[in-house]
């Protein structure tokens, strides 16, 4: 039998709050079990509640959800909870602050239903989402800031210990992978 998976939603404009709540829950496996209406209220409904997932929007008032996300993540009482961003702004600096704040996945509101259900499943278990085309301009950026290429070194070389350098298994396996 699947886990059941609990979620809060937080996003500042009621019809929108409302529309992933009714997709969310016409789910198997997924309850809704708060709403809210900024990151502030989010935060004090993950301490309350301690859902699986917060779908935060990323634009609310009084606290935005990148600085909630941050509070829910930096709360020790809360680190089986994830955070799941959900926004309508494609913005790279979006992306990057709310990976740094803790998110666990980060999706555009255009996204279909079945891939917010499976996102929140994704996130609900401890693993990362990113939407496609953020993935690939995250690669891209990540390649590009990278140092130019260098010949790999033996694989002993890369070990801390001497022992470890001179362990005859590790040798051969550094001379076949040459």
């Amino acid at each position: 039998m699947e886990e059941r998976v609990r979620v809060l939603v937080a996003d500042d404009q009621d019809l929108v709050r409302s529309g992933f709540k009714l997709i969310l829950m016409s789910y198997d496996g997924i309850d809704v079990v708060g709403e809210a209406r900024d990151g502030h209220e989010a935060v004090e409904l993950a301490s309350r509640l301690h859902p699986d997932v917060v779908l935060m929007d990323i634009r609310m008032p009084r606290m935005n959800g990148i600085e909630a996300t941050r509070a829910i993540r930096d709360d020790a009482a809360l680190e089986n909870v994830h955070v799941l961003i959900l926004t309508t702004f494609d913005l790279d600096e979006y992306v990057y602050d709310a990976l740094a704040a803790g998110a666990s996945g980060f999706l555009l509101k255009d996204a279909e239903p079945d891939e917010i259900a499976s996102a929140v499943r994704v996130v609900a278990q401890g693993d990362a989402l990113i939407e496609p085309s953020i993935t690939r301009r995250l690669i891209e950026t990540f390649v590009a800031a990278r140092p130019a290429s260098q010949p790999l070194r033996p694989v002993y070389a890369l070990l801390p210990t001497a022992s470890a350098r001179s362990s005859p298994w590790l040798r051969e396996v550094s001379r076949m992978t040459k």
